[in-house]
């Protein structure tokens, strides 16, 4: 399966999603893709181990069409978000893929979603990296 992090800003949180799916064995049998909307954010996830990395708004389009699983802050989906990073053409390929998408509720989006608690960055990314493990287990 490939699996496609999205992240923008520092990218610490694609960068420690990426170190989760590594201690989980995961990217052993699967190709963690990682796609920073900066260079600076590009770099954090290549670090933490990604198999391959691009930058900018392209490498997005083309990977959405790609990728069986998309993770990443709840941004990803909301055109103009992390701080303006997303461009719309982002927010679009990520939502009409048609890959699973994991996406972890940052309120940092100005958007609230109802019924997920109050978690830690360490326990949504733990989360997260579960819920890969599960679509990557269920399909091969």
């Amino acid at each position: 399966m490939h699996i496609l992090i999205i992240d923008g800003q520092s990218g610490r949180m694609g960068a420690q999603l990426i170190e989760g799916l590594k201690k989980a064995d995961l990217e052993k049998k699967h190709v963690v893709t990682a796609i920073g909307t900066n260079a600076l954010a590009t770099s954090a996830m290549l670090k933490s181990g990604a198999d391959q990395a691009a930058t900018g708004e392209n490498a997005v389009l083309v990977q959405c069409r790609r990728a069986d699983v998309i993770a990443g802050p709840l941004g990803i989906v909301l055109a103009d978000a992390l701080l303006g990073e997303i461009t719309p053409k982002m927010a679009v390929a990520v939502g009409q893929s048609d890959a699973r998408r994991v996406l972890l509720p940052i309120s940092q989006c100005k958007s609230t979603v109802v019924g997920t608690g109050n978690m830690t960055r360490t326990q949504l990314i733990d989360e997260a990296v579960a819920q890969i493990m599960m679509l990557c287990t269920e399909n091969g």
